[in-house]
């Protein structure tokens, strides 16, 4: 009895392990908008999902950082789901204060741009297996607004 118990086990596993998962991708991070105060940035992640039905997202974890620096970090709740066998877009929206801004100058410098790495955490539910995550990340430059954009 115990082998049959034992051959379940692998059998079940093994069919676990090669089941599709769904996939994200992080496709960019974008100026919003700004104000006096703070520098609004938006990241889009777009999650594919392979499963016939929605597919719930429990919540977002996301960190930005720059010049191994902590810039903004949060949590999103209950996002919604991703709709079945589709990609859905998910909007991130972070807001970075200026006054952190300006103590990354360095790494601003001349070119006024920032160097940043978006990491991401996408926590669903998946059936049998229970809550997942797939983690996500992007490097990239953002070009920062001028003063005369700002006025």
């Amino acid at each position: 009895m115990s082998k049959l118990v034992e051959k379940a086990k692998h059998f079940v596993a093994d069919k676990v392990a090669h089941m599709e998962k769904p996939e994200a991708d992080l496709t960019w991070v974008s100026i919003k908008g700004m104000d006096r105060k703070a520098l609004s940035l938006e990241t889009d992640v777009l999650v594919t999902n392979p499963y016939s039905h929605d597919l719930p997202i429990c919540e977002i974890s996301y960190k930005l950082k720059s010049g191994n620096r902590e810039i903004a970090s949060g949590k999103i709740p209950d996002p919604g789901s991703v709709k079945a066998n589709d990609k859905t877009a998910i909007k991130i929206p972070t807001t970075v204060p200026y006054d952190f801004l300006i103590s990354l100058l360095r790494d601003i410098g001349a070119d006024w741009d920032l160097d940043y790495e978006m990491d991401v955490g996408l926590i669903v539910d998946l059936p049998i297996i229970g809550n997942f995550t797939i983690p996500l990340s992007k490097k990239g430059t953002l070009k920062l607004p001028t003063l005369s954009d700002i006025f």
